[in-house]
């Protein structure tokens, strides 16, 4: 029997000797690692300007502080997400005004964000569901129309291009997560990338407490003037480390991440009673974060059986996501929203199975799974 992990972070001698360097020096934070990991970053998605974080819920919350979202504003949220992109939201006093997605990619479906947009309404916040991304064209046509500010959420999207440009650099900001089963990892951590010089200076601020001089800059050691509110989200000097390691080989892991997609879709893309969500097409490039398949109805009962049996044979797997934010305790107790208002994530949140392709597997691996899903749908229909 193969073991077949969902998610695992590929790390070499070159991340440990890269950790081992930066501990052997002085400076674990506000040194070189993190200045050339942000540089790299940078040239890799041809991003302006890169600022690390500590995490991409901590980019999240300071690209809103840094917009000025506050109480009594209100920002449009996908419902089908990780609750880190409404929780950004609600760490600023702001109302997370949540959209259904659409079915063929579970983005967001732009035809309903209008409707719920009002005088209060700030800015859109836009998911790159599992590294898909969403049309960009049209969502910033409608911040245009409406003066709002536009946050990628790219937590799944290292990789991911709309019209050939990167994701994360259509909108205000773009905010990126490092955690170990990501397309790169730092152990945890995060990136903001933007086009905008004035966001990008306040955010450098804000993530340090908002002071005017970090360590090096400071002509007498700890003298510096605090001019505006900030956090403490910095990232460390051993985590860049690992992330500028993790960058020389990030054409690799994209490159194994779709050759692994593709032999999993020409595999199952047959199967009866399940279907399986839009790829890149045209100008739209994915990052093949994982392959989803979708249930039919028939067999949305027995989804925790399926994930059990393939379980039983090594093959990991996971859901993206349990529930529609909106339908978890915490929203729906504070918003009183309704079951059933967002059919189409409650659709994709309990009738979905995410299969691995991450690069730690190769085609034995996907052959391996096509054949027990194969199976195992055979046997529970």
């Amino acid at each position: 029997m193969r073991v077949i992990p969902f998610g695992k972070p590929v790390i070499g001698n070159e991340e440990r000797n890269a950790v081992s360097e930066v501990l052997k020096g002085a400076m674990l934070v506000h040194g070189p690692k993190t200045k050339e990991f942000e540089k790299k970053f940078a040239e890799f998605t041809n991003a302006p300007y890169a600022l690390t974080c500590a995490s991409c819920t901590a980019g999240l919350h300071l690209s809103y502080f840094c917009l000025g979202i506050g109480p009594g504003d209100e920002v449009v949220v996908p419902a089908q997400t990780h609750v880190a992109t409404a929780h950004a939201v609600e760490f600023c006093g702001a109302k997370p005004m949540f959209v259904d997605a659409e079915n063929q990619t579970g983005n967001i479906d732009i035809d309903k964000i209008e409707d719920i947009i009002t005088e209060k309404t700030r800015a859109l916040s836009v998911v790159h569901y599992l590294g898909m991304p969403v049309n960009m064209k049209r969502i910033t046509e409608i911040a245009n129309k409406y003066n709002l500010f536009v946050i990628e959420d790219c937590a799944l999207a290292v990789g991911t291009y709309f019209n050939g440009i990167h994701a994360g650099l259509h909108g205000d900001t773009g905010c990126y997560s490092f955690y170990p089963v990501k397309h790169i990892t730092t152990a945890e951590g995060g990136m903001i990338i933007t086009r905008n010089e004035k966001i990008a200076q306040k955010i450098d601020k804000q993530r340090a407490f908002g002071v005017d001089r970090v360590v090096g800059q400071r002509k007498v050691p700890g003298v510096y003037d605090v001019p505006m509110l900030g956090y403490n989200y910095r990232m460390n000097e051993l985590e860049a480390a690992i992330g500028v390691e993790q960058l020389k080989r990030l054409p690799e892991f994209l490159e194994k991440r779709k050759a692994n997609y593709e032999v999993l879709v020409t595999g199952l893309s047959d199967v009866e009673g399940l279907s399986l969500f839009k790829s890149s097409y045209n100008n739209y490039q994915s990052s093949y974060y994982c392959l989803t398949i979708l249930l039919d109805k028939q067999l949305v009962s027995k989804r925790v059986d399926i994930m059990m049996k393939l379980k039983e044979v090594g093959i990991g797997t996971s859901v993206y996501y349990p529930k529609p934010v909106p339908y978890l305790s915490y929203y729906r107790k504070k918003y009183k929203f309704n079951l059933g208002k967002f059919p189409v994530a409650d659709k994709i949140s309990s009738g979905s199975i995410a299969l691995p392709v991450g690069p730690h597997l190769d085609k034995g691996d996907m052959e391996y799974i096509i054949t027990y899903v194969r199976k195992i749908i055979s046997e529970v229909r």
